[in-house]
C-alpha cells in the first residue's frame, strides 16, 4: 500500500521538449519506490498514451474555468477520490525529485504532527536530453545541478506535501497561474500547522523552460487568471512564500524551529494580526507600517507616481 500519493496535471506532450521535461519528471517520481503511487490527472494531448507508457493511474475528469485551465480545487477533489496513499503531494511536472531521504522524511515529520505542510526551494537547471535512469543517476544529476543550477528564490513553490484530510475545501484557483501556491502557504500558517522548508532535506530540480504555452508567451503572473486567482486568495496580504515557513528540515531530517532573525521578527510582526484575526483594514495598516513606500506604490499608484517612488507595478510571484 502506498504510503504517499502524488498528483499532478501535465501540459500537452506535443511540444517536444515538454515532452522530454514532462517524463524525465514522472520517471524520476517513479524511482521513489513503492510506497509512492502517482496520478496523471486531465485530457491533454498525449496525456492517455503517457500515463499508460508509465503504467500509472489517468484520471481524464477535471474541472475547467472559463479559459479551459485545469482548477486546482478539481485535481484536490480527484486526488483525494483516487488516493491510496494517507499523504499527498501535489506536484509541478517539470520537477525532478530525487529519492534520497524523500520518504523518510515525510515518515519522521508524520511522527511529530497530525498536520503539516512540507515544501522547499527548487534547483533550476537546463537540461536538454532525456535522463537516463541507470545506477547512480542521481549523483551525477546532483554533479550536473552544483556546476550548473541555481537556488530559486523564495517565491516559487512547485511541490506541497501534506495528509490527505489536510484541505476539506480548496478555493477554484487555475493551475499554471499565480497565487495559489501563495495561499496554500497562508493557509497552513492560519491553521497553525507546521510549515516545513524541506531544501536541506529533499532535493528538487525544476526543468527550466519558456512560457509559450501561456496567453502572449507571457511568464505565469501576467495572465488575467493570475488576477483572478489573487481575488481568490483574498488579495496581497494572503500573498505568503517560503520565506514564511516556521519549521525546517536538515540534511537527517530531523524538524528544527526556523532561527532567529531580524528578518523574520520583522515579518512575523507584519504576518500576526493577518494570522490572528484576518480583516482587510488591519492587514493592510500592518503591511503599511514595515513596507511604507510599497504599500502607497500598491495602493495609491498616483500619489506614488507624484512622490518618485518607483518600484514593480506588481509584487505577485509564484512558481510555473
Amino acid at each position: 500500500m502506498p504510503l504517499i500519493t502524488l498528483f499532478t496535471a501535465p501540459k500537452p506532450f506535443t511540444d517536444p521538449h515538454i515532452d522530454m521535461i514532462q517524463r524525465n519528471a514522472i520517471n524520476s517520481w517513479k524511482a521513489l519506490g513503492s510506497e509512492v503511487e502517482i496520478l496523471l490527472l486531465g485530457e491533454e494531448d498525449g496525456l492517455e498514451e503517457a500515463a499508460r507508457d508509465q503504467g500509472m493511474k489517468w484520471i481524464p475528469q477535471l474541472e475547467r474555468n472559463p479559459d479551459g485551465t485545469p482548477l486546482i480545487s478539481s485535481m484536490f477533489d480527484q486526488a483525494k477520490k483516487h488516493a491510496s496513499g494517507q499523504i499527498l503531494g501535489i506536484i509541478n511536472t517539470d520537477i525532478i525529485l530525487l529519492p534520497a531521504f524523500f520518504v523518510e522524511a515525510v515518515r519522521k515529520v508524520m511522527a511529530r504532527s497530525p498536520k503539516f505542510l512540507l515544501l522547499g526551494h527548487r534547483w533550476d537547471l537546463e537540461l536538454t536530453n532525456p535522463l537516463s535512469f541507470h545506477e547512480g543517476w542521481q549523483d551525477d544529476l546532483m554533479d550536473r545541478v552544483k556546476q550548473a543550477g541555481s537556488l530559486h528564490k523564495s517565491k516559487g513553490s512547485d511541490y506541497f506535501i501534506f495528509p490527505v484530510d489536510a484541505f476539506p475545501q480548496f478555493p477554484r484557483f487555475a493551475i499554471g497561474r499565480a497565487g495559489w501556491d501563495n495561499w496554500t502557504i497562508f493557509y497552513a500558517r492560519k491553521q497553525r500547522w507546521p510549515v516545513i522548508d524541506c531544501t536541506a532535506a529533499i532535493t528538487v530540480i525544476h526543468q527550466q523552460h519558456d512560457y509559450h504555452h501561456l496567453p502572449g508567451g507571457k511568464i505565469h503572473y501576467a495572465p488575467p487568471e493570475s488576477d483572478e486567482n489573487l481575488r481568490l486568495a483574498g488579495g496581497k496580504r494572503h500573498i505568503f512564500t517560503l520565506a514564511d515557513a516556521n519549521y525546517q528540515l536538515d540534511q537527517q531530517a530531523f524538524i528544527h524551529r526556523m532561527p532567529d532573525s531580524w528578518e523574520r521578527l520583522k515579518r512575523e510582526l507584519e504576518i500576526f494580526p493577518i494570522l490572528r484575526w484576518d480583516k482587510p483594514g488591519l492587514n493592510d495598516l500592518a503591511f503599511y507600517l514595515f513596507h511604507p513606500r510599497k504599500f502607497i506604490r500598491h495602493k495609491f499608484p498616483r500619489l506614488a507616481k507624484v512622490l518618485g517612488i518607483k518600484g514593480k507595478a506588481d509584487d505577485l510571484e509564484s512558481a510555473g
